[in-house]
């Protein structure tokens, strides 16, 4: 995989900088905070003209540097519900995502809130790709992401843990307002067309509404889930 973007690269080499196999940089690259970073792992470098980085990344606002990296490594979702007490995350399922820039961007909110696990389904949803990294801007290095086989089962398996499974409806559910959200939590965020699945809402034990009283339109699930993510927070610290 590669990752692209000062950004990224160097939350990458401040985080995990043994997933770097290498590092390409555009001869004109001027970023000494970057530069010693990677002196500091010594990280394999070589230095290329801006026509042969894009053709080892063609993608736009490369911004001068590559990293090849490891392929994204999953985190078990057991992992995530062994934890005790406050190590325990909460947890955000999603459910018929397929948006790469959705995924990215609900990673990135994750890291910024901290304390934040995702769950996503192997099938018929998209993966951590570049994409999604590049979109993440370093905030995959901060939250784990679980890929199971079956989301139903996996938030199943969180209850028989002591979770309580919360899903985000947009009529008919508990105001989020006025919520006391119960802990520890697995929030189930839907897809903006398709919401969730009735597999998913069966297994539910509270159902909230982001309470909205303008336009008659929609958040998508990225703006969604940033909010709820600061309702989490904020119930969290009480």
């Amino acid at each position: 995989m590669y990752l692209y973007g000062k950004n990224s690269v160097n939350e990458r080499l401040k985080a995990d900088p043994g997933s770097i196999r290498q590092v390409y940089l555009q001869d004109n690259f001027n970023a000494p905070h970057i530069t010693g970073l990677i002196r500091a792992a010594k990280v394999p470098v070589k230095m290329v003209s801006e026509n042969d980085l894009m053709r080892i990344k063609r993608a736009d606002r490369l911004q001068g540097i590559v990293a090849e990296v490891y392929k994204y490594k999953y985190t078990q979702l057991e992992e995530l519900l062994d934890g005790a007490g406050e190590k325990r995350p909460s947890l955000i399922f999603l459910d018929n995502l397929n948006d790469p820039h959705n995924l990215g961007s609900i990673i990135r909110i994750a890291a910024c809130f901290g304390g934040l696990g995702l769950v996503i389904p192997e099938h018929s949803s998209v993966e951590v790709n570049e994409t999604v990294i590049h979109v993440a801007s370093g905030g995959e290095n901060f939250v784990p992401v679980s890929q199971v086989t079956n989301l139903t089962s996996a938030l199943l398996n969180a209850k028989k843990a002591g979770y309580w499974a919360v899903g985000t409806v947009v009529e008919e559910g508990e105001n989020l307002n006025s919520v006391s959200l119960p802990f520890p939590l697995a929030l189930v965020l839907g897809s903006e067309g398709k919401g969730l699945r009735y597999g998913i809402q069966k297994h539910l034990d509270m159902k909230v509404t982001l309470p909205m009283k303008g336009a008659q339109l929609s958040l998508n699930v990225a703006m969604a889930c940033a909010i709820f993510c600061h309702e989490i927070a904020k119930q969290r610290k009480q």
